[in-house]
């Protein structure tokens, strides 16, 4: 069974009924197969999923692309009902609000930030944007209540931005990571992959065969990162990256000469869309 409500109030009149534990699968809607993945794993480990579409005006900087983000929720909720059809003795309750005001009420000036891993790599690039994600997660878990949330991958620094957050705010919710779902080329899935045009797609496909190289060439091993350091510095010849770099893997650290688990972390950029990705790498 699949409800759908667009007001806060019903939402925590629904909510205080429940006597379940709560999955919670946050989103900003035009659904993908990445989005079904999680939703999917949510059913699988609960009987009841609150699941949220809002394209939440707090993460989006002044020039970025609130205005025009995919707003698709009909075809969302056939994503869903499709998905819940799999899971016939679970419900999905569907949180999509009708205005932002459901979420932050007119004179709402509160924020939720973290310090550090919000204004490096993607935060640097555009300020506040973390903030915007850190706040609205917040003020979904505190609706929701949910016992386990889940996060797709491919947008690894905000996994480990909420991952802090429900830390330093003692937040009784496990945060579950979910693999990169990717198209066939490598490319990985994302609502802004709509905005590519058939050669910008084809240009695209750059990102995953870096991060795919780079992965080879450290081969698990420590002492073959100066040699993916050099190579990096080749590769960031082509202006279109924004940003490709090795990181540890849990916190972003720029030092990982003793790390045991890297990440790669890159934002390749064609026109005025921003693709990112990541590749996680065991070394010893």
């Amino acid at each position: 069974m699949v409800a759908l409500i667009r007001e806060t109030a019903e939402l925590c009149q629904r909510r205080s009924k429940e006597s379940h534990a709560i999955g919670f699968v946050p989103t900003m809607g035009n659904l993908h197969a990445g989005h079904a993945s999680l939703l999917e794993r949510a059913l699988a480990e609960h009987t009841v999923v609150y699941f949220s579409i809002f394209v939440n005006p707090k993460q989006f900087g002044p020039s970025e692309d609130y205005g025009r983000y995919p707003r698709t929720l009909e075809q969302d909720l056939s994503v869903i009902r499709d998905c819940a059809a799999r899971f016939p003795s679970s419900q999905v309750v569907v949180f999509a609000p009708t205005d932002p005001t459901e979420v932050f009420p007119p004179g709402d000036t509160q924020t939720i930030a973290v310090s550090g891993l919000s204004t490096i790599l993607e935060g640097k690039s555009r300020p506040g944007h973390f903030e915007g994600v850190a706040t609205v997660v917040y003020k979904l878990f505190n609706l929701v209540r949910p016992s386990t949330a889940y996060f797709g991958l491919k947008d690894y620094q905000q996994y480990l931005v909420i991952s802090q957050m429900v830390k330093d705010l003692c937040l009784p919710v496990k945060i579950q990571g979910m693999p990169i779902i990717r198209e066939t080329s490598g490319l990985a899935l994302s609502s802004r992959n709509q905005y590519l045009s058939p050669d910008q797609r084809a240009a695209s496909l750059v990102l995953s065969q870096t991060l795919r190289e780079l992965t080879d060439l450290i081969g698990g091993s420590r002492d073959r990162i100066s040699k993916a350091r050099l190579l990096i510095s080749d590769f960031l010849k082509d202006p279109n990256w924004n940003y490709l770099e090795l990181r540890d893997a849990q916190t972003l650290a720029e030092d990982v000469d003793r790390s045991t688990h890297i990440t790669i972390l890159a934002v390749y950029q064609l026109g005025s869309t921003r693709l990112l990705d990541n590749v996680q790498v065991e070394v010893s």
